[in-house]
């Protein structure tokens, strides 16, 4: 599971250092190496997934040949842009320079678990996200505070049976 954010840089040959707490995430593959699957996300960022959990992400698309023009387009725009990355000895990962260019990446990244995937972000675009995300997690904190209050007052009508 990835959780947590920090900042890198992408250094002349485009390599980004994966922190050692993501890591243990990406299982080895047959040669020993940590291996994931790089691919475009949404709102101009990249993920990361370990290649067990893109299948499973794979699974939910519709893969049939002929599905319909929509599901083509989808695929074409994942499948174009998807690509294995193994760490090197330095737990540093290559990003390829389309993908750079797709998510505005120059200079810096903030990387970004996501549970299932880690997210790769261009910093200013990742601080303006995070900016629009503090209403909605505002409104999380308040639902979540009148759900607990629900079952408090529900535990106190039921003579405090759960």
């Amino acid at each position: 599971m990835f959780w947590d954010e920090s900042q890198h840089t992408v250094d002349a040959k485009n390599r980004v250092f994966l922190p050692k707490r993501f890591h243990a995430g990406l299982p080895l593959d047959e040669n020993g190496s940590r291996a994931a699957v790089l691919t475009r996300g949404l709102d101009h960022c990249l993920y990361l997934f370990p290649e067990a959990e893109f299948e499973r992400a794979l699974d939910r698309m519709d893969t049939q040949a002929f599905a319909g023009a929509d599901d083509l387009a989808t695929q074409r725009a994942v499948f174009r842009f998807t690509t294995r990355i193994v760490l090197d000895a330095s737990g540093r990962f290559l990003i390829p320079d389309k993908f750079l260019k797709l998510a505005g990446i120059e200079g810096e990244v903030v990387l970004c678990g996501m549970r299932n995937r880690i997210e790769i972000w261009q910093p200013a675009r990742y601080a303006a996200m995070e900016q629009g995300n503090e209403e909605a997690l505002s409104e999380f904190a308040l639902a979540l505070t009148k759900q607990a209050r629900g079952r408090s007052t529900s535990a106190s009508t039921n003579g405090g049976a759960a």
